[in-house]
């Protein structure tokens, strides 16, 4: 057994395990037979109902081997998610290392980790506190998050807000002491008469005294948490940047302490102090650190903001009279009264009243929305003047706002491919650079100009100083971070990260076109009357013969009476005749609707519309002919119409240099109309359901890589065939499961929006990684002297520290631009 799990089994006497596959008490039976002749297990109870196997233990127990047991009895423990919050890691070489201790547990099949949020996710059936014990192994601490509780959210930014408040203390008392070290070394050097003042009056010895007195307060008040951290790193062959800082500032203030006092165990010549360079390079990182800090708060606004949506109480409908109570203890079902002004606690039905309801933080659509009875409201939103009372749908995680909140959390947390090279270098960053300043040192010792000794180590500190690779270990994390809140912001969630790189390279975006180009429902688009008819008396006398159909046309004439007030009178021998149309009697008259080749088996000519039916035609619509009394009285036409917004979003994704391709079951004839209409380049017509998936693999081989949009449950299957999936959030939760980004908004224009947020988002890594790479390769060849042979050239410690602090906070400022992305509509296209 190992140590992990040994650590593991020494914390808890109870282990709980969920099983897939048993179906009957004689499954229960064999699973707890099974776990009871494990050794360590004091007594097992399996529930068939909860699928759950909660054990207890008298000894330590192997988690894994309780796993092995249930599927070697012929069962299944599903694999689960476990989020930890991790402290400590300060660089991409913690990152490394925490990943590589948790996927050396038993158990777990994928780990990620995430610098910017702090955070750690293990998929796989390996135990909290196996994984707890494994980073705490590596040299940081872990502690379990809950997706569901508030309460550790506030407790972790609690924790981070201590951390910047102890590092502003810490580098504020640095600031002061290492400024005294530094006019009493440097003084003399820049400011004329300094020198012989401090010869003068307390001498150079005592000059040398004072440094060491106020560098070791700095060193082992402010600076002690590089030495703590940095060095049970080294013991365990596992440096980092606190390695580097620790091993960089120690070297410089212990040579100054043996010049200070052994000065004659040093070379002639070789007598100097370096305690401000120590001092100067503790307050440096520090200043960096602390920046670093209050940069990374602002890198997870857009979640705060999320959050900071959720109301904290509601006024309920409770045994007749009004409650107000925590939101956490509102159930579905509850009747709920907002007034105007107020935030929509939960997520809920109209059951009376009438109001606008804003809901741009769901949507990132500036319009408030019309409410009504029956009408869905979406927890979080705000209410405008009227007042409401809703039934309570969704409540707690089950919520839009929480499900928003998880899936922008997951994306933040997600690793992208680009990731994947800064992991490789990092991991073995560290341990080269030292290796460098072995190198340095050693060089300079033996080939050096006198006084060898103070080059060496002087050269050596600037390369364990300048290489910290906390920019390349921020890169990635940050973008990300701020790149998917902006866009949540705007309407478009990332639901999985990769899609985030993904889909700047789309070359053809395929559009599904019922509900996705358009509307999603029939309507009355024209009706056009004939002379000596009025166009009320006539849709009035239309909708009655249709409202006995079940056909969508005629379902839409009947609602477009019905939007207009028009009363719809009653019908009398209603007939359907197949291939042509209905008729039936309004008030004695007989009324008939239906094909041009109907009204020509009535013996009437249609050719006094032929203008209108030819324009009908060419719009992609099948026109339709009333008849009253015998007499040709209108042609009417219903489709689905183009939403507003569709033009303007197509126009959107050519400016981005896009093919655009509609995939649709209409016949040939009126998907060309409509592609014509919107400039769309490519139809897929007369395409059923199952068909769609083709239609996007023809479109993939052609084009290259492809965005689906689609809104429908029949999307589902192409959505994930896609190499980026986006589900209008208005559509189907199978649609949306099934995609890799959410437009909550409904508007196609979000599609738009998260290309261009994509190649922003990307944009903005590349730009970090090539500063951090282009950082370190430049200068740690500078530091370690490269240019002093042929320009006389040397990089100092303290500028080596400035340079890498200032690294770390160009990457997070770089990253915070993102914060101000807008959403294109005339964008250009890629030069890429």
């Amino acid at each position: 057994m190992n140590t992990l799990t040994l650590q593991e089994s020494a914390l808890t006497t109870a282990i709980s395990l969920p099983i897939e596959g048993m179906t009957c008490a004689s499954c229960v039976g064999r699973v707890e037979k099974a776990l009871s002749k494990v050794e360590g297990v004091d007594s097992v109870t399996v529930n068939l109902a909860t699928e759950r196997a909660d054990i207890k233990t008298s000894g330590p127990v192997d988690r894994q081997m309780l796993v092995d047991t249930i599927k070697s009895a012929g069962y299944n423990v599903p694999a689960s998610t476990i989020d930890l919050s991790v402290e400590g890691m300060t660089c991409a070489s913690c990152v490394g290392r925490v990943e590589k201790a948790l996927k050396a547990v038993p158990g777990v099949a994928e780990a990620t980790v995430n610098l910017a949020t702090e955070r750690a996710s293990v998929h796989g059936s390996a135990g909290a506190n196996a994984l707890i014990a494994a980073i705490a192994a590596a040299g940081y601490k872990a502690l379990p998050i809950d997706a569901e509780a508030s309460a550790d959210e506030e407790a972790a930014n609690e924790r981070k807000n201590a951390e910047r408040v102890a590092l502003k203390r810490d580098l504020t008392l640095a600031a002061i002491l290492t400024l005294s070290v530094f006019v009493l070394e440097m003084g003399s050097h820049l400011i004329p008469g300094v020198s012989e003042l401090i010869l003068r009056t307390i001498g150079a010895q005592w000059n040398w005294y004072i440094q060491f007195a106020l560098t070791t307060l700095v060193l082992v008040m402010p600076g002690i948490r590089f030495y703590r951290q940095g060095i049970p790193a080294l013991f365990r062959l596992a440096p980092d940047m606190n390695s580097l800082v620790a091993v960089g500032t120690f070297a410089a203030y212990a040579y100054s302490l043996v010049a200070t006092f052994a000065p004659s165990l040093l070379p002639a010549g070789t007598v100097n102090v370096y305690y401000e360079a120590a001092a100067v390079i503790v307050t440096l990182i520090l200043l960096g650190r602390y920046l670093e800090a209050r940069a990374k708060g602002r890198t997870s606004e857009a979640i705060k903001r999320l959050v900071g949506l959720q109301a904290k109480t509601a006024r309920v409908q409770r045994n007749g009279s009004i409650l107000e109570i925590p939101i956490a203890d509102v159930v579905a079902g509850d009747i709920i009264e907002v007034r105007p002004g107020e935030r929509i606690p939960v997520d809920g039905e109209v059951t009376q009243g009438q109001s606008y309801v804003d809901e741009s933080m769901i949507t990132g659509e500036p319009i408030p929305v019309a409410k009504t009875v029956d009408s869905k409201l979406v927890g979080g939103t705000v209410n405008q003047k009227g007042a409401l009372s809703f039934r309570a749908t969704a409540v707690g995680g089950a919520t839009v706002l929480a499900q928003i909140i998880r899936m922008v959390e997951q994306a933040q947390g997600s690793k992208l491919p680009i990731q994947a090279l800064v992991d490789k270098v990092t991991m073995w960053f560290v341990p080269a650079v030292m290796g460098v300043a072995v190198l340095t040192f050693l060089v300079w010792l033996v080939f050096g100009p006198q006084p060898a000794l103070t080059f060496a180590l002087v050269n050596a500190v600037a390369v364990l100083i300048i290489a910290c690779p906390c920019a390349m270990g921020l890169a990635t994390p940050t973008s990300i971070m701020v790149g998917t809140g902006r866009g949540a912001e705007l309407g478009v969630l990332f639901r999985k990260g990769e899609a985030l790189q993904l889909l700047k390279d789309a070359k053809v975006v395929a559009v599904d076109k019922t509900g996705t180009l358009t509307e999603g429902r029939p309507t009355l688009t024209d009706l056009e009357v004939a002379e000596d008819f009025q166009r009320p008396d006539v849709l009035s006398r239309i909708a009655a013969v249709e409202a006995k159909s079940e056909h969508p046309i005629a379902r839409a004439i009947v609602e477009a009476a019905d939007n207009k007030g028009i009363a719809i009178p009653g019908i009398t021998n209603f007939e359907s005749i197949t291939g042509f149309g209905v008729k039936a009697q309004v008030n004695g008259e007989w009324v008939e609707v239906g094909a041009d080749r109907y009204m020509r088996k009535l013996g009437l000519k249609v050719d006094v519309f032929a203008a209108t039916a030819e324009r009908l035609g060419n719009e992609g619509k099948t026109p339709l002919y009333a008849a009253i009394g015998g007499q040709l009285a209108a042609i009417v036409a219903v489709a689905d119409p183009i939403k507003a917004t569709t033009p303007a979003a197509i126009e959107a994704l050519h400016n981005l240099g896009l093919k655009v391709a509609m995939i649709t079951g209409d016949n040939h004839r009126t998907a060309e109309a409509i592609a014509r209409q919107l400039g769309i380049d490519e139809v897929i017509a007369e395409v059923l359901p199952e068909g769609k998936v083709d239609a996007v693999r023809k479109l993939k081989t052609e084009h290259g890589q492809l965005a689906f949009v689609g809104d429908g449950i029949n999307d589902a299957p192409a959505l994930a065939e896609a190499d980026v999936g986006l589900a209008v959030g208005t559509g189907t939760d199978i649609a949306i499961e099934a995609a890799d980004v959410v437009l909550m908004s409904g508007n196609l224009m979000g599609v738009s929006t998260a290309i261009a947020l994509s190649r922003a988002t990307i944009g903005n890594i590349r730009q970090n990684l090539f500063w951090a790479f282009a950082y370190n390769t430049a200068l740690i060849p500078v530091a370690a002297g490269v240019l002093y042979p042929t320009w006389n050239i040397l990089l100092s410690p303290i500028f080596a520290a400035g340079a890498m602090a200032l690294s770390s906070v160009f990457v997070l400022g770089n990253a915070l631009r993102l914060r101000g992305f807008r959403a294109p509509i005339h964008a250009m296209a890629d030069p890429a």
